[in-house]
């Protein structure tokens, strides 16, 4: 179970460097599945001291 903060955290994690460099994509269509989130959140699943997101 996850806060909202902390949903947010991950969130901003994931997406943020897609947000950052949509404007400039020339592909309008950017597909999220589970390889890239785990790409983006490994550091996070590896992390032993998950507290800061996990309730």
């Amino acid at each position: 179970n996850i806060g909202a903060r902390r949903l947010h955290t991950i969130l901003e994690r994931l997406l943020g460097e897609v947000s950052f460099e949509a404007p400039d994509l020339k592909t309008k269509k950017i597909v999220i599945d589970a390889a890239y989130v785990q790409q983006k959140l490994h550091s996070i699943v590896e992390d032993e001291d998950l507290s800061k997101f996990i309730l």
